[in-house]
């Protein structure tokens, strides 16, 4: 466990653990509900939760980190070496193929905010020891799918639009993107 002070408050970060899946589920569940009704309809936010969604590969690989507000879950988000871009346990198309650091670009996956903690710096905490880690690992850039809700915290911390797609796991299709950054070795 570490204490990271942000702007607006001291949290502790540290690599998820299968203890933790429970509280990761639930805050997944509330994130999504709640912090895409700016940018979706009400059926793309139902939609959403057939293509987003707890991984326990990226636990098991020990790549996702869980951000705590003394007992509250205020935040979770990791990185992978795996092939899979998004998705839950529960999602179609997973890819547990690993990639090769010198051709592939590591994957960001799976980042919430609790909605009460939104704008506190939880998101780059996790972001910043995710590239760290990726970059750690040996890659060079790092790919992602992201929400529309999530579009202009990446494009405010160096990332860049791929693409726009949209996912059809759901009843309904729900728009994402393909963002992209290189790393700088530290």
């Amino acid at each position: 466990m570490t204490l990271v002070q942000t702007s607006r408050g001291i949290f502790d970060i540290r690599l998820s653990s299968p203890g933790d899946i429970p509280a990761i589920a639930a805050l997944m569940k509330r994130s999504i509900a709640e912090l895409q009704v700016d940018v979706l309809t009400p059926e793309e936010i139902e939609a959403s939760h057939f293509g987003m969604g707890l991984d326990t590969q990226l636990i098991e690989d020990g790549t996702y980190f869980s951000v705590w507000d003394k007992a509250t879950l205020v935040g979770c988000g990791g990185w992978s070496f795996r092939a899979t871009l998004y998705g839950g346990n529960h999602s179609a198309g997973r890819n547990a193929e690993r990639l090769n650091p010198k051709k592939h670009r590591a994957r960001i996956r799976a980042m919430y905010t609790h909605p009460d903690y939104v704008r506190r710096g939880i998101g780059k905490m996790i972001l910043e020891a995710s590239e760290a880690a990726a970059c750690a690992a040996g890659f060079s850039a790092l790919e992602m799918a992201a929400t529309l809700a999530g579009e202009p915290f990446y494009l405010q911390c160096g990332y860049t639009i791929e693409s726009r797609w949209q996912d059809e796991n759901g009843p309904v299709p729900v728009p994402l993107l393909t963002m992209v950054k290189s790393l700088s070795p530290k």
